[in-house]
Parts: structure tokens; sequence; C-alpha cells
């Protein structure tokens, strides 16, 4: 319920935002995923988020709890990626559909190395094997060129505000680079 009367109040006070898209932007999908690690402290479940921007501000993001428990914040991290590249499949199809040509590879920025490296290399050894093979898709898309995760430091993950709360000031920062803002600023 505090959560609730915290994101009306939240809502109250910023009634003069909106998300304003900008002219002259080049019109190409720039993709952030994300995820906690074992955050709900009932089931250790972890929670993923992905954001894509188009012409400087939002057209689709996603928050959700994860299916599966994660062993660690790689696996987590490796999970998030999957579901944003599967997204990313799709959105694709859609801007293509729309005259909107997006080249041969999305670019899908992760602040995790390892999830990175795994998505280039699925080298099965004990840390990974246990992994899902649903989850190994973004290693074919990855493989055929579809997508490619790039890293992006944490203080530049625009996703980071789907997964985790943060301090006021990075999520003013974050919020700025969703493209939201007041008109006519």
């Amino acid at each position: 319920m505090l959560a609730a009367k915290r994101a009306l109040r939240y809502l109250r006070g910023t009634l003069e935002l909106g998300i304003f898209y900008k002219k002259g932007y080049e019109l190409k999908v720039i993709a952030y995923t994300d995820s906690d690690y074992a955050g709900d402290v009932k089931d250790r479940k972890s929670t993923s988020g992905y954001v894509f921007l188009l012409s400087g501000a939002a057209v689709c993001w996603s928050s959700r709890k994860q299916v599966v428990v994660t062993l660690s914040s790689t696996e987590a991290e490796y999970v998030a990626a999957t579901s944003c590249a599967c997204h990313c499949v799709w959105f694709k199809g859609v801007l293509e559909h729309n005259f909107l040509e997006q080249g041969t590879c999305m670019e899908i920025f992760c602040d995790n190395t390892s999830s990175i490296k795994l998505s280039r290399n699925p080298v099965m050894h004990r840390h990974t094997k246990h992994i899902d093979v649903r989850y190994h898709y973004l290693c074919d898309l990855t493989n055929q060129e579809v997508v490619k995760l790039v890293f992006c430091g944490t203080g530049e993950q625009v996703a980071d505000i789907m997964t985790k709360p943060v301090k006021l000031e990075t999520f003013v920062k974050l919020r700025g680079l969703l493209g939201m803002q007041a008109q006519g600023v």
C-alpha cells in the first residue's frame, strides 16, 4: 500500500512531464537491458528490464520478474538480455514493415561483461551448464549478427531504472535519458 501511495504522489507531482521525441535524431533503435540479482526476498527471483529508445526517447520498455531463479548475476543479466533480444527481433520487424530499416545488427547495451562474453561464446562449464537452452537463443541471434551486446557502464545504463530503486539524482538523470521532460524544454 505504501508503494502505491508513493507512486500516486509521484504522478501527481509530475503532471507536466511527458515523453517527447526530438527532431533530427537518427531513426535508429538503441536498446538497453539490465537485471537486478535475486531482488525478490521471498523467492529470490531477479527482475529483468529493458528500454528501447528512438529519436531520443523511450518507445518501448518492460520490467518483469524472471520466471527462473538464477544462480549468479551473470545468469540474471543473460536471461534479461535474452528477453530484450527476443523483443529486438519483433521490434525490428515492426520498424522494417513501416520502412524504417535498422540495418543488420541491433545493439543492446548491457553493463555485465560476463553476459556479453557468454552471448558470443556459450562455453559450457560448471558455471553455465545449467542455464536453460531457451536462453541460448541469444547466442544464435548474436552469431547471426541480428543483435550484438555492447558494454555500457552502470552510470549510463538507462534500464537501471526498470530493475532496482535508485537515488533521486540518478533517477532524475535516467528519467531525462528516457526522454521524459516538461513540454517546451
